[in-house]
């Protein structure tokens, strides 16, 4: 596999830098799961959050504690999960190796695959089946040990490219469920989207435009 073969997709390299730039260019790509029989299970990110460790008091406090956010500092662009209430969130790696930095896909909107998504995960209301960090994962079938520190542009598990969303459709808020580092403007979502999770951000940003 090679950039030339998949230039569609995101590759490694693409992550080595700043997560919160990242988090933002994230929307609207595809997320692709593949399975072993060959099945897609796709959907649209329409929301991502980031964490930079270097300069994110969350990194060192309460449930993102510095061994926590150590699982961070491996490769750009490979795949990782960290575990909240008892569920694997995935998330890539941003910087170079050795810094703890990466972007949490928080939400999807469902393209391919719908009705294995809902075998894996059965829900009432279809909105509800990929609309945060935990149900993605379990609709998507996604086993931490079978995906960790794999590259993004993976046969099982790649991230496909899509035009730029205009700074009209993306709403900027901080985070979900944090205490430090709770007033950073560092999760996206696409504005409008029946999609995005609905946690409450954890504090309002009165002074950040949409």
């Amino acid at each position: 596999m090679t950039r030339a073969e998949f230039p569609s997709r995101w590759h490694p390299a693409d992550f080595a830098g700043d997560p919160v730039l990242t988090a933002r260019r994230l929307l609207g790509s595809m997320l692709v799961r593949t399975l072993p029989g060959g099945v897609r299970l796709a959907g649209r990110i329409v929301e991502a959050e980031a964490y930079d460790c270097p300069r994110d008091p969350a990194c060192t406090a309460g449930r993102f504690h510095a061994a926590r956010s150590a699982e961070m500092a491996i490769p750009p662009g490979h795949w990782l999960f960290w575990t909240a209430h008892g569920h694997p969130l995935l998330q890539v790696a941003c910087r170079e190796a050795g810094v703890s930095a990466s972007v949490l896909i928080r939400a999807l909107e469902p393209l391919e695959g719908r009705e294995v998504m809902l075998d894996h995960r059965p829900v009432i209301r279809e909105r509800d089946l990929t609309n945060g960090p935990a149900k993605l994962v379990a609709a998507l079938g996604l086993h931490p040990a079978q995906v960790s520190r794999t590259p993004v542009d993976s046969a099982g598990l790649h991230l496909e490219r899509a035009p730029a969303l205009p700074d009209a459709d993306v709403v900027t808020t901080a985070r979900i469920g944090l205490r430090e580092g709770r007033n950073l403007p560092w999760r996206f979502h696409v504005r409008g989207s029946p999609w995005v999770s609905p946690a409450t951000p954890s504090m309002d940003l009165l002074t950040l435009p949409d």
